[in-house]
């Protein structure tokens, strides 16, 4: 007899659907157990991960408020002169607040060095038959350039400018357009203070003419450096007292504090004073402010999540660990502190908590900016000190989210038993394909033992209407 290849063809009967049926009744129930599980984990583990990253995100306010740094700040409120910007400031945590008059009564500047009157007819003049060797020198600093044979005005000028070594010398020629005159050398120095003239020296008669002059050292000298055009210092006062530099830049002149002069101070014609920008220290409130503003609305949405992911119906409700973690909240801000002047606790400098948890701004014993105005840096002390709150409140938090925290360890449970229920899944499913074949293959015995009984019947009854007498009903 022939394959049956579909269960019921041979016999007739609905075996596709029985055994639809029998594979259902076992499938069915425990995919969706499967299901509901699965669900429920990754609920909760979303819950997990929510609460998780708001103690992330207030950890790294925590963090911040733990580095006193963060409460030494100092901010620099400059006023210039009608004129324009004079100057300008970098103070450090260090520097004590307080108010400056300051004037810049001279600049620094380089040496400028000029070729003397038809030293060079032209730019294509040659500066040295044969070639030699320069050397430039400006304070502590030098270089050394080659001159070759035949070298004009012009080479020269581009040799100085391309060399390697060249510490900050300009060479640039000016053509006066006058045959008396002709070409102007003129070599500027970026190396300031009083002293540091450019000295220019050869080893050849040849190249005088590029020389510095010196009356003393070298008569024969053809580059002159002008008065006006001297190294000099600048010079600023700093109410009323005069300080000096060799750069524009003037580290602690007050001390801890980076003063860089930007313009010369407009000087009065008739009284001869120099106008003054006016400078005020002052402690960094803003972002000490904004700091704690941050760390109010981190510790908020904390207690936010923390409040809705253990409502009745979600996830977390009931949860141990969450009724701690909110309990040891309220311990930590509510630590006594030490050594932070006349803070008892961080409800002494404007913060307090209300009925539902939450933190909150508060003038009860005083306001922030009252604590600010009386106590500044004992604010940073109740913080950051070694027994502050932000030290405690970091403790407590890296309990929670470090890569051995309680929520991490939760996280990776969680994880680990989705992964088990995944597998589960596909056992599961390994059965049930087994359990079919199974049953397919027991049916299709009963199929084709059904076929031929029917085939026998068919034959007999055909036999049998072919008799005298039989009568078929």
């Amino acid at each position: 007899m022939p394959l049956i290849t579909s269960a019921g063809v041979g016999s007739g009967l609905n075996l596709e659907s029985i055994i639809k049926a029998s594979v259902d009744a076992e499938n069915v129930p425990k995919m969706q157990q499967f299901a509901k599980k699965d669900e429920a984990l990754k609920v909760e583990l979303s819950a997990v991960g929510e609460v998780k990253s708001a103690i992330s995100k207030l950890n790294d306010t925590v963090e911040k408020l733990a580095d006193l740094d963060n409460f030494n700040k100092r901010v620099a409120n400059i006023t210039q002169p009608s004129s324009g910007d004079i100057i300008s400031v970098t103070p450090t945590s260090k520097i004590s607040v307080g108010d400056f008059d300051i004037a810049v009564t001279q600049l620094a500047q380089g040496s400028r060095a000029v070729s003397a009157d038809n030293a060079f007819a032209s730019s294509d003049a040659v500066v040295s038959a044969s070639g030699g060797t320069l050397s430039f020198a400006a304070g502590s600093k030098s270089f050394d350039l080659t001159v070759t044979a035949g070298m004009t005005l012009s080479e020269l000028r581009d040799a100085i400018n391309a060399s390697d070594t060249n510490f900050g010398v300009t060479a640039n020629i000016v053509n006066t357009g006058d045959a008396a005159i002709g070409s102007k050398l003129v070599l500027t120095s970026n190396e300031t203070g009083d002293g540091n003239d450019l000295v220019i020296t050869s080893d050849t008669s040849e190249l005088d003419a590029i020389e510095t002059y010196d009356a003393s050292t070298n008569p024969t000298g053809g580059m002159r450096i002008a008065d006006a055009d001297k190294a000099q210092n600048a010079k600023i006062t700093v109410d009323g007292l005069e300080v000096t530099s060799a750069t524009n830049t003037f580290k602690d002149a007050v001390q801890d504090m980076t003063i860089t002069a930007k313009a010369l101070s407009v000087q009065d014609a008739t009284t001869s004073q120099y106008e003054t920008a006016k400078l005020n220290i002052d402690y960094d409130r803003e972002s000490v402010t904004t700091l704690i503003d941050e760390f109010i609305s981190n510790y908020n949405a904390l207690i936010g999540q923390i409040g809705f992911q253990t409502r009745i119906g979600k996830p977390l409700n009931g949860d141990s660990s969450m009724r701690s973690l909110d309990d040891q909240l309220v311990t930590a801000l509510s630590k006594p502190l030490t050594d932070a002047g006349p803070f008892g606790s961080i409800f002494d400098i404007g913060l307090g908590i209300d009925k539902e948890g939450y933190l909150e701004k508060s003038s009860l014993v005083r306001s922030l900016n009252d604590a600010m105005d009386s106590n500044y840096d004992d604010i940073g002390t109740a913080f950051a000190g070694p027994n502050g709150v932000a030290k405690e409140l970091e403790s407590l938090l890296g309990n929670y989210v470090d890569s051995g925290g309680l929520l991490k360890q939760r996280e990776d449970s969680l994880n680990s038993q989705i992964k088990d229920l995944e597998d589960d899944v596909v056992n599961h499913e390994y059965r049930m394909q087994s359990l079919e074949e199974r049953l397919r293959k027991q049916y299709a015995g009963l199929d084709v033992l059904i076929a031929q009984m029917q085939q026998t019947q068919n034959y007999l009854g055909a036999q049998l209407a072919n008799l005298p007498g039989f009568t078929k009903k």
